[in-house]
């Protein structure tokens, strides 16, 4: 078990602090913290060794106290229309226990988008979303949140040495043009890793992505909803997914605790709210439950007053779920609906479903390996 400190997801004030282990005087170490920030997050180093405008000694003083290293990649798979999804292992914890998380990433003509994970698990346990059948483990680090990025970035060749080596690299300068946390996971439930990680993903000096250009994707945690609109800053989704109480409350059980009305306050009052920063309403359409023409009207009503957008998402099917995608007729009614009434309404459309990297279908391959050794087991026991 490596014991060194890492280094990834500490802000400056931190990394500052944590150099004088390493004997850095003291006079130095808002010096040699900027110049390590700049290595990891704007150069994507994982070697102390390259770190060339540091003298060899403290470089490999820093290596014997710290870590800049990146999870494991367990696997790596790409879809047919080029999604990729990874899934990563973080390094053991206290106690010798190593997680894992789930990475995608969607290309499209004019943007990249990541999309990433804030927990291992969730608690929310939404019927609709494979995740949700995903015991929660544990909050990522700071570092591990952060962490997917630099390593989708790896793999990507999507830092600025490779891009200028790279004769097809994308006139946006970046394969990852946006972040959004809906992966696994309530960002909202693990605010403080995510605000740090937020922080140091739009840090001009580092990854530098526009806070425009991060999205946080929440069930509906309202407290935490202004809160987050004032200290991250970024754009908000809200997966909503049904027009009344009734629904929302077996779809997302958050609801019981936060219903609709709730929910949508919290929208009304989200800090920097403006047609410029509206907030997109995530809508997963589920045949014969919440994709009537009345469903579309009900929505339009609940979000008037509220600058938006509705994401319409054809359901991604997973092995035992209870529910099937709309028809394709019925998808093209409800967004006409919701059109009509002036609320942009893509319909999103679903990429990587070969991979089981689509929305609402991540779960971490280790759980869904550790699910089938324990059915195992329980069959190969012998009977009472």
């Amino acid at each position: 078990m490596d014991t060194r400190m890492p280094l990834t997801g500490l802000d400056r004030a931190a990394l500052a602090d944590i150099l004088a282990r390493a004997g850095v005087p003291e006079r130095q170490r808002r010096m040699r913290a900027q110049q390590i920030w700049r290595w990891i997050y704007n150069r994507g180093v994982t070697d102390f060794g390259r770190m060339t405008n540091i003298a060899k000694p403290l470089r490999a003083t820093f290596a014997q106290h710290f870590t800049i290293a990146r999870p494991q990649v367990v696997s790596r798979q790409i879809s047919r229309d080029g999604t990729r999804k990874w899934l990563l292992r973080f390094a053991p914890d206290d106690h010798g226990q190593s997680h894992e998380a789930e990475v995608v990433y969607i290309p499209e003509e004019d943007r990249g988008t990541l999309c990433i994970s804030s927990q291992v698990g969730c608690t929310l346990n939404c019927t609709f979303c494979h995740t949700g059948t995903q015991k929660m483990v544990r909050n990522l680090t700071a570092g591990e949140i952060v962490a997917q990025v630099l390593t989708a970035r790896d793999d990507l060749g999507d830092w600025p040495d490779a891009m200028a080596a790279n004769p097809d690299a994308p006139a946006s300068g970046r394969f990852i043009t946006n972040v959004v946390l809906m992966g696994m996971g309530e960002p909202l439930y693990n605010f403080d890793n995510v605000k740090a990680a937020c922080d140091i993903i739009s840090d001009g000096e580092g990854i530098s992505l526009s806070k425009r250009r991060i999205t946080l994707s929440t069930a509906g945690v309202v407290p935490q909803i202004p809160r987050a609109g004032e200290q991250m800053g970024v754009m908000l989704a809200i997966s909503l997914h049904a027009t009344t109480d009734e629904v929302r409350n077996q779809l997302v059980p958050l609801n019981r605790k936060y219903p609709i009305r709730e929910v949508l306050e919290a929208c009304r009052n989200y800090p920097g709210l403006s047609n410029a920063r509206r907030i997109t309403f995530e809508y997963v359409m589920l045949k014969g439950i919440n994709d009537s023409p009345a469903d579309a009207r009900r929505l339009v009503n609940l979000l008037r007053g509220i600058p938006a957008k509705v994401n319409l998402i054809p359901f991604n099917p997973w092995p035992g779920s209870p529910y099937e995608c709309s028809d394709w007729d019925t998808i093209e009614r409800f967004a006409a609906i919701v059109n009509r009434a002036g609320y942009a309404s893509p319909v999103r459309s679903p990429r990587g479903r070969d991979i089981m990297a689509a929305c609402g279908q991540l779960k971490s391959a280790s759980e869904r390996l550790r699910a089938r050794q324990r059915k195992a087991a329980a069959q190969d026991a012998p009977q009472a």
